[in-house]
Formats: C-alpha cells, structure tokens, sequence
C-alpha cells in the first residue's frame, strides 16, 4: 500500500499533492475493508464478500491516470476500484449491505457493484467472462470514433481462460484501446502447476499476439501509474492495447469465508514516506482519521437505508 519509490527532492506542489492523493484514496480502500470484514462478521453483510486489503496500489496507481470519460471493467474483487473510480462510499457500503441506496439499488452485492455515470461498468462474478466486454467496449469506442480507453481488471487465473485469448486476440488484430491489467495476486486457483503456468504465460500471451506488456511491481503505487501512463498513451494514439501484469500481494483469504489476516506495510516502508518530507506522522494520522470518519458514516449510512422494494424484483428486466 505504501510506496517503496521515494518521491525526487525536487517535486513540485503538484506531485506532492498527487501522492498525497493517492495516499489517501489507498487508505479510503484499506479502512473501508476492514469495516467490511466486521460487518460481515456481524452478519451485516451476506453471500460472498471479497476484500482487496494489499492490492490498494494497484487500483489507485492505475485508476489515478484515468480520464473521467474512460471506461473500467472488473473481476468479482472490486470495492477499490468503485471507491477509486469515484462511487461514494455510502453507495459500495450500502450495495455490500443490500440496501435500496446502494450503487446497484442493493441487488448486486458485493461482487457486482456498477456505476454507469462513472463508466464503471461492473464487477463480474466469472473468471474471465468479462474480458470479451472490455474488448466489446474498445470496439464500440473505435467504433464511434472516440479517443477513450478501457480499463479491465482480472487475476492471473483468468489466463488459462479461453475468453482471456480470444479477448486478447480480437483486441491485437482490431487494434481495439483496452488496458487489460492482471493482478498477479499470486492466489490463482488450481494445481501449482497450473499455478505457475498461468502466471509465466500472461507475457508469452502478449507477444503472440503482438501486444505491448510490461510486468510492473504492484506494491509500487508510482510504479504501476508510470506503467498505466504509458499504456493509456499508446491507445489513445493509435487504440493499440496493453497487456499489464502487475504482480502484487492480497493479504486476505479469497473471501470472507476464509479470511487469513496479515500486515501490508513495514515500519521502514512507512518511515520514507516521513523522511521524504512528503507527509509528517501529524499529516498522516489527519489522513487516517479523515478515512475513518468518512468510512464510519458509511456504515450508518448503510445500516440506516431501507431494504429494496419488492417491486424492484421486476427492474431491469428486459420485456418479452
């Protein structure tokens, strides 16, 4: 969650600000889960439920070089990216809560948050189904003549997918504008061969099929931002897609059904960031309670929505 690239002695206020931005957005991230997991435990919060506690610098690096226009797709593992991208606090905790106020009108839950206002087109529960719609969104941008771009998240189990290649394929021969950014969590499922496969072939992938792809350090919240740069660049220009793995560390079980607890920062990591100049213990506790509060009033926020309507069981379902 912290940087392990200290910032150059010579950044200007407006680099100062952006870290410290990003800071906050990776500690929004780190409170809110952890208020998820106690109401999970509290039976607050029911089905599946899958926190994102270490990957906070993947989404925030990423998400950070954005265009309010740009499209993002996820995996099932996405209360970061919705905070990130903009979806209010009070809005994840209320769909995680299944309540009338929630973002998806407390029908999605945890795993399908959606905000089309943001552009942010979902979290979706198959491995590897959504990566055909990253592509089918860059087509349609391509289509329409646009200079956005998509951004879709997905593990490394999703390579041994077949829509992971034929995504991939489609994108390269179409010359379609998506980012597809593996986070290489290391927890892909399966045999460790497989295991390991998956994880070794995400580059091999790329250049079969004449895509661009950098392997980036995900504890590195600059490191992945310089890399998303680049990739935003390159498709903007001329709609060519990227292939990021961005190897990174969650330090949770896969869901709240088995929930491994762990720290995601050492002292030291913690101290450059004070011996940098960038942020005192007094600029970072402020920080920190600033997220507490915001997160807290979430929670009530939650607790205190109405259930869904029975009414809305018949919402959003296409007439026959």
């Amino acid at each position: 969650m912290a940087t392990a690239t200290a910032p150059p002695q010579s950044q200007d206020q407006s680099q100062t600000e952006l870290h410290r931005q990003m800071l906050r957005q990776m500690l929004l991230i780190r409170r809110f889960e952890e208020k998820a997991a106690e109401a999970y435990a509290l039976g607050k919060i029911g089905g599946f439920c899958h926190l994102y506690i270490g990957q906070e610098a993947v989404a925030v690096g990423s998400l950070t070089v954005l265009r309010d226009d740009d499209y993002v797709i996820c995996s099932y593992r996405e209360h970061g990216q919705a905070l990130v991208r903009g979806i209010p606090a009070n809005a994840v905790m209320a769909e995680l809560f299944g309540k009338a106020t929630g973002c998806s009108r407390g029908k999605g839950g945890s795993m399908h948050l959606f905000d089309v206002d943001k552009r942010f087109m979902g979290g979706h529960a198959i491995v590897g189904g959504h990566l055909p719609l990253a592509a089918g969104i860059g087509f349609a941008i391509r289509y329409r003549g646009g200079d956005q771009i998509c951004l879709c998240y997905f593990g490394e189990a999703a390579v041994n997918i077949g829509a992971f290649h034929e995504a991939l394929n489609m994108s390269s021969v179409w010359k379609l504008p998506v980012i597809f950014l593996c986070e290489n969590n290391r927890y892909g499922m399966g045999t460790a061969f497989e295991r390991v496969a998956a994880i070794t072939d995400v580059a091999e992938h790329a250049c079969s099929y004449d895509m661009q792809a950098e392997t980036v350090n995900g504890m590195d919240v600059l490191a992945v931002y310089e890399a998303t740069q680049r990739a935003v660049q390159r498709a903007r220009k001329g709609g060519h897609p990227t292939l990021l793995e961005v190897r990174t560390y969650r330090f949770m079980g896969h869901s709240m059904s088995d929930p491994l607890h762990g720290v995601y920062r050492t002292k030291e990591e913690v101290e450059e960031l004070k011996d940098d100049g960038v942020l005192g213990q007094e600029g970072l506790d402020a920080i920190d309670a600033e997220v507490h509060a915001e997160v807290d009033a979430a929670v009530r926020f939650a607790d205190e929505s109405p259930d869904p309507a029975p009414d809305e069981l018949y919402t959003h379902v296409l007439a026959d």
